[in-house]
C-alpha cells in the first residue's frame, strides 16, 4: 500500500485546497468547538439563525402511503350528484394516472361514504370527517392546507421527494438539515429523532435514506428508536463489560481515530468520534426517556389506553412530547398503511382509529404544558388519493389511486396561524382552485409561486423559515455544487405564518 496515494484517495477536492490554505490547525479547532460551530446559520443576532425563530422544534407525524384527502380534510358534496359516472375529461386535462388505473375503461367519481362537519374557529370553519372525532375537537389549533402538491406520483420516489427535497435518493433528509443547522441542546440525546408506529395495514416500506444525512457527515442522520428490545441497537452492553470498561475502550477508540483523522484529514473519522460519544451518554438518557412509569394516569387518558403499548401511534406521540421536553428538536413518525387502492373504508377507519387520538393529544399536552407556541407540529403524507374509484365500486366499498395535484397536510402551533384553512380545491378535489372554485390554469408549478398553493418544496422552505433559517441560505457544499433541502427551488408561505 502506498500511502501517499492512500491519503489523496481520501481527500475531497474541497479538502485537499482547504487543507493546503488551512493547514491541520483548523481541523483542530473545528473538532474542539464542535458540531454546532460548523451549523450553516452564523447570524449571532439570533442565536446562530438566520433570522428570530417562531418554534423551537418540529414534531412530524407522516402518514406514509397518501392518506385521502376525499374521505378526511377535503370536504366536497358536489361529487355526490355525479356517483359512479365518469370523471369529466376537463378536470383530467391528461394528467399522467399510474399504471394501476391507466388500464380501467372508465373513471367513476367516487364520493366519500362519510359525514363531514363544519367546525368554528377564527375564519369560516374547518370541515373534518367523521373518521377524525379527536382531530376535529382541536380544529381551532390547526392551519389546515389543501393545496399541497407534488410531481411525484409513485410512493418511493414521492416519499423520498418530500423527505429530502428530490426524487433521486442520495440527499439529506429534512432532519439531518435541521441537524446540520441547528445544532443540539441536549448532549445526551441525538438532535433528531425517529419513530416507526405500529400499522395493521403497513405494506409500503420504509428505507433509512428518509431519516438519512445523505452526503452529510454521519452524525446529522436520524437515530431510529424501536419498539421491541433496546430502544436503540447495541444499547446495552454485552455480559460481562461494566460502564467502565465501555469508557476505557471508547477512550482507546477514540484515540486510533484521532490518529487517523490526522493521517487522512477524512471528516467522517470526527463524526464516528462524535457517534460514539452519543451513543455512550445514550445508554443513560434513552432508558430514563422511554420508561413512561412517572407518566400520570390523567396523561395516559388524553392519549388513550394504546399509549401504554410500545410502539402504537398513541406511545410514540408521548415519547415526542417527552424528547420535546429534553431538548430533541426534530422528532419524526412514520405511521404506514394508508396506500388504500382497494377497500378503503375499512383500512382507513383502522388507520384513523391508530392515530386520531394520539394526534390530538399530542396538541392538547403540549398547550396544557405552555410547548404548543414553540413547537411546530406537522401532519400529512407524500401525496393525496383520486376522485375516481380504482376498481369497481361494491356497495360502500371503494378505493382510491395515487393523486399529487392536490392534497391535505395540516400544522399547529410553532408560529402558524391557528384555526385557518389555505388553499382550496375543485369540486372534484382534483386540481387546486381559485377562491372562486374554478381550477387555476395553467396548473400551479415549483417553478413560480402561485398564492393559495403550496408546493412540497414550499412547505419544507415554511418549516425552516419558522425554525429560524432561511432555506436558501442553508446550503452544503458537496463534489463541487452547493446544495439545498429545496434545491433551487420553494417559498416561504407567508400568509400561514402568524
Amino acid at each position: 500500500m502506498n500511502p501517499l496515494r492512500e491519503h489523496e484517495l481520501m481527500l475531497t477536492r474541497r479538502q485537499l485546497f482547504g487543507k493546503a490554505a488551512l493547514g491541520l490547525g483548523t481541523a483542530a479547532m473545528a473538532q474542539m468547538l464542535g458540531p454546532d460551530f460548523l451549523s450553516a446559520a452564523t447570524d449571532t443576532a439570533h442565536g446562530g439563525l438566520h433570522h428570530a425563530p417562531k418554534a423551537k422544534r418540529v414534531i412530524y407525524l407522516f402518514m406514509s402511503g397518501g392518506p385521502s384527502h376525499h374521505d378526511l380534510w377535503d370536504y366536497k358534496p358536489k361529487m355526490k350528484e355525479m356517483f359512479g359516472k365518469e370523471l369529466p375529461a376537463y378536470v383530467r386535462d391528461g394528467q399522467r394516472i399510474t399504471g394501476m388505473t391507466s388500464g380501467q375503461k372508465t373513471l367513476p367519481v367516487c364520493p366519500t361514504k362519510y359525514q363531514f362537519t363544519r367546525h368554528e374557529n377564527n375564519q369560516d370553519g374547518v370541515w373534518v370527517s367523521e373518521l377524525l372525532p379527536y382531530t376535529s375537537k382541536v380544529v381551532k389549533e390547526l392551519c389546515v392546507v389543501h393545496s399541497t402538491f407534488t410531481e411525484a406520483i409513485n410512493h418511493d420516489p414521492a416519499i423520498t421527494y418530500i423527505q429530502t427535497g428530490s426524487q433521486i435518493p442520495g440527499r439529506p433528509s429534512l432532519g439531518a438539515w435541521l441537524s446540520y443547522g441547528l445544532g443540539r441542546e441536549n448532549d445526551n440525546l441525538p438532535g433528531y429523532v425517529v419513530m416507526h408506529a405500529l400499522a395493521k395495514h403497513a405494506e409500503q416500506p420504509l428505507f433509512g435514506r428518509l431519516w438519512g444525512s445523505g452526503f452529510m457527515p454521519s452524525d446529522h442522520q436520524g437515530v431510529l428508536l424501536r419498539s421491541e428490545g433496546d430502544p436503540v441497537l447495541y444499547l446495552s452492553n454485552p455480559a460481562g463489560v461494566s460502564r467502565k470498561d465501555r469508557r476505557a475502550q471508547l477512550d482507546t477508540l477514540n484515540a486510533l481515530n484521532q490518529g487517523q483523522h490526522q493521517r487522512f484529514a477524512d471528516p467522517e473519522v470526527l463524526a464516528r468520534i462524535r457517534q460514539h460519544e452519543m451513543a455512550y451518554r445514550m445508554q443513560a438518557s434513552v432508558p430514563e426517556l422511554m420508561d413512561l412509569s412517572s407518566e400520570s394516569d390523567a396523561t395516559f387518558n388524553l392519549y388513550g389506553e394504546d399509549a401504554r403499548q410500545p410502539g402504537t401511534f398513541a406511545a410514540c406521540c408521548l415519547n415526542a412530547r417527552r424528547l420535546a421536553e429534553r431538548g430533541v428538536r426534530n422528532i419524526q413518525i412514520f405511521h404506514r398503511g394508508w396506500d388504500a387502492h382497494g377497500n378503503l373504508p375499512t383500512e382507513h377507519e383502522s388507520q384513523c382509529k391508530d392515530v386520531d387520538q394520539g394526534c390530538a393529544a399530542l396538541i392538547n399536552d403540549l398547550r396544557q404544558r405552555g410547548m404548543l407556541d414553540e413547537t411546530l407540529v406537522v401532519w400529512g403524507g407524500e401525496f393525496g388519493r383520486t376522485a375516481y374509484c380504482q376498481g369497481e365500486m361494491t356497495g360502500d366499498n371503494y378505493g382510491r389511486d395515487h393523486h399529487p395535484r392536490c392534497f391535505t397536510v395540516w400544522m399547529a402551533g410553532g408560529g402558524v396561524k391557528p384555526g385557518i384553512t389555505y388553499g382550496q380545491t375543485d369540486d372534484f378535489g382534483y386540481n387546486i382552485a381559485h377562491p372562486d372554485g374554478t381550477p387555476m390554469s395553467p396548473k400551479p408549478n415549483k417553478e413560480v409561486w402561485t398564492p393559495g398553493t403550496m408546493h412540497i418544496h414550499d412547505l419544507n422552505a415554511t418549516i425552516l423559515h419558522l425554525l429560524g433559517i432561511d432555506h436558501k441560505r442553508l446550503i452544503y457544499r458537496y463534489q463541487g455544487r452547493d446544495f439545498r433541502l429545496t434545491d433551487v427551488h420553494g417559498h416561504v408561505i407567508h400568509d400561514l405564518i402568524a
